[in-house]
Formats: structure tokens, C-alpha cells, sequence
């Protein structure tokens, strides 16, 4: 256990979720003595990882595969087991994070089955959570790790469809929710989840047609390169950004080609200009010509759907696999939500100026892998929440903020996709050398608590609401 101030009451968090996000956070907290009530709505951690999770919000289908190989989703402290392959099936990650939770003695510490109804910041700035069983209790500081792969995103178009039309966030298998054998299926979008689907169903003995809509053509990328996972050639933060895009451009498009070649559109953007869409089946199931491709949707007319360039075809199914909102439904505060245009800019991907006791945890869409983003996040939080670490003044975190944003989302197109958009290595480096700063600053401050423990023993009846 490492406290920065021993002598010091600190102060109590109540932290919203035990998806990973949520318990490797409670994990630090825990390491640095920080009291905290953890609320997960479900009846086990896991969260999207969780197959079949009775609240839901798992984005989870039975074929899935992560995309992350095995190295680069790993916690830190808790290695994987050896005899993984290199790419994990979704129930071997559950796994490794129950085991994980359990290890590290995080279950009893979890209040299972309860659902955070509204979070409001008083008048004192405490935070009244209230939870599904009715009661409301006050905290000190307020950790949001509900994830953001469960609100799922649907477009709307002119007319009306006849047949099965449901979120990629709802597909189980071939058969469930829809049985797709001898039918002509849409798969809409072209990102990651896309990619799996659409492979799956464009097998011969399942869908009789497979027709994969969108606005642009993208980059697909594969999982392996020279027989080595593709992620394990990542280049070091300290590598200039234009020089490793080049480098990374050259070498994928050398050992890729061009999309045209796998019949599918020509990409009106670079490589790694857009967020990867990573594949080691869908560009061979192009190629042989099970997967077609088809501009963006135009109209819905009954069976049919009109496509861009005016090409209309029998549909039975659609599939939307164009991603999701970022939701908290338990806050009401505008200034506690994404704008219209799905941005929300936060000082580390994690706080709000202004608000010392909100931390918003794996709120991120990072490259590789949003596995054990919060881990390292969580360290900065346990930090500050015990003294060790001190913020930049406010001014100075807005432009951070904004160097960041540039640094991680300018070179991608404009997207809803592409907002939360962090490279890892270089944001683990960052953070790295903030934490560094802020340990300094406390220092200089004598190692003061910047979030008091005020919250235990009051009542939250006898605070004005804000």
C-alpha cells in the first residue's frame, strides 16, 4: 500500500461499473488505500466481455475473437496464460478477468446487481449517488466506467424496411436473432465488428447474398505481418508522428495492396487515417467475391433498399454495424455530456477542468487495445486522490487538452467514430511524464489533498441541490 499523505483521512470514491474499465481501477485504488463502493448492474464484472450478460449491454457474438493480440491486452501485473493463442476467444478473456478480479481480492468489494440510477454533484461539490435500490449516498470523488460500446448507433433513412433490421450490438450468431441461411443480408459500416460479421455471414452455406454498405471504402488491415501479430510491430512513442505514419503507410499498403484489387472501393483517405479496421478473413472473402460491396443507403422502400448510386436490391436482412453514443444516463448536468458532435475533450481522457472529484475512465478509442487503458489511467487517479499527484492549473490543462486532441485525432478524417481517438504508446508516454510533473507540483504544495474526505457521515437530505 502507498499513501501520500498516511495521517490523512482519504477521501471515499464511489466508482460506476466493473467492466475492465471498472476493476482494474478499483484495483489501484485499493493498492493505494483509497476507500470506494463499486456498483456493477449486472450479476459478474466484465461488462461488454461478459457473453449473454443478463443486463444487456454486452456487445459481445459467440465467433468473437478480439482483435488485440494477446501481449498487448495484457495487464500488467497479471500476465496471461501461456498456452493462449495468439488472438483470444472472447470466453478466454471473461476468464482472465475474473481471475484477475479474483487474485487481487476486488469481488467482495463489488455491490453486484445494482444499478446507479442518477449521480448529482451538490451544492458542496459531494457527489449523491442513487442507486436502483432507492437509497442515496454521498461520496467524495465519482469514477464513470460504464464503457461505451452498449448505446448503440442507428441511422435513420427515408421509408420504411419490411424485414429484420437490428444493431450489430444484437447479433449472436447466423441464427440468433435472425436465421440468416438463403438470405440477402446488408452488413452496414465498414469497422471492426462489420469486418467479423460480414465474414461470417458471406459463407456459402449461410447468407445467399452478403452485401456490405457504406459511405467510404477503408483500409483493412491484418492481424499478422511476417508471421508475427500486427500489433507487436508497433513503433516507440518517441518515433515523430508524420515519420511513423509514413513508415506504418509504406509498409501496410506494401503488404496489403490496394482495396480496388479485393473488389471493393478505393479509400479516399490514407492508411491510419481513419480508425483500423482489422481482418484476417474479410479481405479473402471479397476476393472471392462472397462479399460484395455497396455505396451507402439511400432509402428503404418495404423489401427492398435503394442504395447511392441508385442500384436497388431484395433485401431480407440488415445488420448496422456503425458503432455507438457515448451515454451517461445517469447524469443530467449538460456539461457532464458529449456535445451534438459526439466530442468530449478531457484533460488525459480522464477530467474535467473544473470539477476536481470526476474521473472518467477508459472513456477512450486507443490503438491497440482498450483492455487495459484504465489500468494506466487509474494510476494518475490513485495518485492524485492520495496526495502523490497534482494537476496543472486550469488554464494550463485546457491546453493540454487541446495539444492532445491534435496530437492523437488530427490526422484521422472527421468522424463520430475517430473523437476519443488515442495512440496508446504515445499516451502511456505522456501520461507517464505528466504523472512525473505532478508528483513534483505535490511536492511543492506539500502533498495537500486536492479532494478532502468530506462525504462519510453526512446526510444527503440536509444538502441543497446544485
Amino acid at each position: 500500500m502507498a499513501t501520500g499523505i498516511p495521517q490523512a483521512r482519504l477521501p471515499k470514491a464511489c466508482v460506476i461499473g466493473a467492466g475492465c474499465s471498472g476493476f482494474t481501477t478499483i484495483k489501484r485504488l485499493k493498492d493505494h488505500g483509497i476507500p470506494y463502493d463499486c456498483f456493477e448492474m449486472s450479476d459478474e464484472i466484465g461488462g461488454t466481455w461478459y457473453y449473454k450478460n443478463p443486463n444487456g449491454m454486452s456487445a459481445c457474438y459467440d465467433s468473437l475473437h478480439i482483435d488485440t493480440s494477446k501481449w498487448r491486452l495484457a495487464f500488467e501485473d497479471f500476465p496471461v496464460p501461456k498456452d493462449w493463442p495468439d488472438f483470444p476467444h472472447h470466453a478466454q478473456l471473461f476468464q482472465y478477468f475474473k481471475d484477475y478480479v479474483d487474485h487481487f481480492g476486488l469481488r467482495p468489494t463489488i455491490t453486484f446487481n445494482t444499478r446507479v440510477e442518477k449521480a448529482r454533484r451538490t451544492a458542496d461539490g459531494l457527489w449523491a449517488v442513487t442507486l436502483s435500490s432507492g437509497e442515496t449516498r454521498l461520496y467524495d470523488a465519482l469514477f464513470v466506467c460504464n464503457g461505451h460500446h452498449w448505446d448503440p448507433r442507428v441511422p435513420e433513412y427515408p421509408g420504411e424496411f419490411d424485414g429484420p433490421a437490428f444493431h450489430a450490438h444484437a447479433y449472436s450468431d447466423p441464427f440468433d436473432p435472425v436465421d440468416m441461411r438463403g438470405k440477402n443480408v446488408v452488413v452496414v459500416g465498414m469497422g471492426n465488428s462489420a469486418m467479423d460479421i460480414a465474414s461470417e455471414l458471406s459463407q456459402r452455406p449461410i447468407a445467399k447474398t452478403l452485401w456490405v454498405s457504406a459511405r467510404r471504402g477503408v483500409w483493412v488491415f491484418p492481424k499478422y505481418l511476417n508471421g508475427k501479430p500486427a500489433d507487436k510491430s508497433a513503433l516507440p512513442a518517441w518515433v515523430p508522428r508524420k515519420l511513423g505514419l509514413a513508415l506504418s503507410r509504406s509498409v501496410l499498403k506494401k503488404a496489403i495492396g490496394r482495396m480496388e484489387d479485393y473488389g471493393l472501393p478505393k479509400p479516399d483517405h490514407e492508411p491510419l487515417e481513419a480508425h483500423p479496421s482489422v481482418s484476417g478473413e474479410f479481405l479473402t472473402r471479397a476476393g472471392c467475391g462472397d462479399i460484395k460491396f455497396k455505396p451507402a443507403i439511400k432509402a428503404l422502400e418495404g423489401k427492398r433498399v435503394r442504395f447511392a448510386d441508385d442500384s436497388v436490391e431484395d433485401v431480407d436482412a440488415i445488420v448496422f454495424a456503425t458503432g455507438y453514443k457515448i451515454s451517461f444516463p445517469f447524469f443530467d448536468d449538460p456539461e457532464l455530456l458529449p456535445d451534438a458532435d459526439h466530442r468530449f475533450p478531457l484533460f488525459k481522457r480522464m477530467m474535467k477542468p473544473g470539477i476536481d472529484n470526476l474521473f472518467f475512465m477508459g472513456l477512450a478509442q486507443p490503438l491497440p487495445t482498450l483492455v487495459n487503458f484504465a489500468e494506466q489511467q487509474a494510476k494518475l487517479a490513485a495518485a492524485y486522490l492520495d496526495g502523490q499527484y497534482a494537476p496543472p492549473p486550469r488554464a494550463e490543462m485546457e491546453k493540454i487538452i487541446a495539444r492532445d486532441e491534435a496530437r492523437h485525432t488530427g490526422h484521422f478524417y472527421e468522424s463520430a467514430r475517430h473523437t476519443i481517438q488515442v495512440d496508446f504508446n504515445v499516451y502511456c508516454a505522456d501520461l507517464k511524464k505528466e504523472i512525473a510533473k505532478g508528483e513534483a507540483r505535490a511536492r511543492s504544495q506539500g502533498g495537500k489533498l486536492p479532494v478532502a474526505a468530506r462525504a462519510e457521515g453526512k446526510s444527503e437530505t440536509l444538502l441543497a441541490p446544485t
